[in-house]
């Protein structure tokens, strides 16, 4: 091989990596800004405090069983300190509820509490009202829309947000058909890799403080989530953050009924 085509196989060569490392880092970022739960060693353990019925206690299990495949972190179901009626966050932790929380639009709703770039708390509801119909009255309704709750709990966002788009095989790709979106897949793995690829000085994670502001966001009524910051491809708003002050937000995902 002479010189000059020694050249150009060597730029086509590092051209190939740069679009694969590219192409790959572009799929797989879904998170939803920097925020991540504070730690000083991975991998870390979250709490997820179980407030829900029977009914979803297995869905509960699975989602837990499947994040904790994660090589940054663990999951542990835990008994809830709160109840699903209020479903108050605790500081340290996320807290998980179910209950009829009308026909007002909504599956699930996860709730995050950020102070600078940490997640300090979380909450997920899960809307009976909606579960207990025929349309939805499905395991893999109620797994998909768990597990998606969830992951956004630890600082993921959708893979996609396309309800016609063919499903990517994980609970963070909305859906019309859940199917096949019942689990994460190695994307979100990948994408947790990268969001915990760093330590902190402290920690956020298991302190299991009385939280302060637990009325602070009243996920039942719209107006209480602040500001639409994201909308899917029906024009709905998937996500919005609040303001409380003192450097203090909450961000809420909505995952609407059909």
């Amino acid at each position: 091989m002479n010189q000059i085509k020694k050249n150009r196989f060597i730029l086509l060569t590092a051209l190939i990596a740069v679009f694969f490392v590219v192409g790959f880092a572009a799929y797989a970022d879904h998170s939803w800004g920097t925020y991540h739960w504070a730690r000083t060693a991975n991998p870390f353990t979250l709490k997820l405090g179980d407030n829900v019925s029977s009914t979803w206690d297995g869905h509960l299990a699975t989602t837990s069983s499947d994040w904790s495949l994660s090589s940054i972190l663990d999951t542990a179901v835990v008994a809830g300190l709160t109840s699903s009626s209020s479903c108050k966050p605790t500081t340290g932790r996320a807290e998980i509820c179910n209950r009829k929380y009308g026909f007002n639009g909504w599956l699930g709703v996860a709730s995050i509490w950020i102070t600078g770039d940490h997640i300090t708390k979380g909450t997920v509801k899960l809307n009976d009202s909606y579960f207990n119909t025929s349309t939805y009255n499905k395991p893999e309704w109620r797994q998909f829309v768990m597990c998606q709750e969830v992951g956004h709990i630890f600082g993921l966002d959708h893979q996609d947000i396309d309800f016609d788009n063919a499903n990517l095989g994980s609970c963070m790709d909305y859906t019309s058909d859940p199917a096949s979106n019942q689990h994460p897949n190695q994307h979100d793995y990948d994408q947790l890799e990268l969001i915990y690829s760093h330590l902190d000085s402290s920690t956020t994670v298991n302190q299991s403080l009385p939280s302060r502001n637990g009325n602070g966001n009243d996920v039942d009524e719209s107006l209480q989530w602040g500001k639409a910051v994201k909308k899917s491809s029906d024009g709905k708003p998937s996500l919005y953050v609040r303001d409380l002050g003192n450097g203090e937000k909450v961000f809420n995902f909505i995952i609407w009924a059909n």
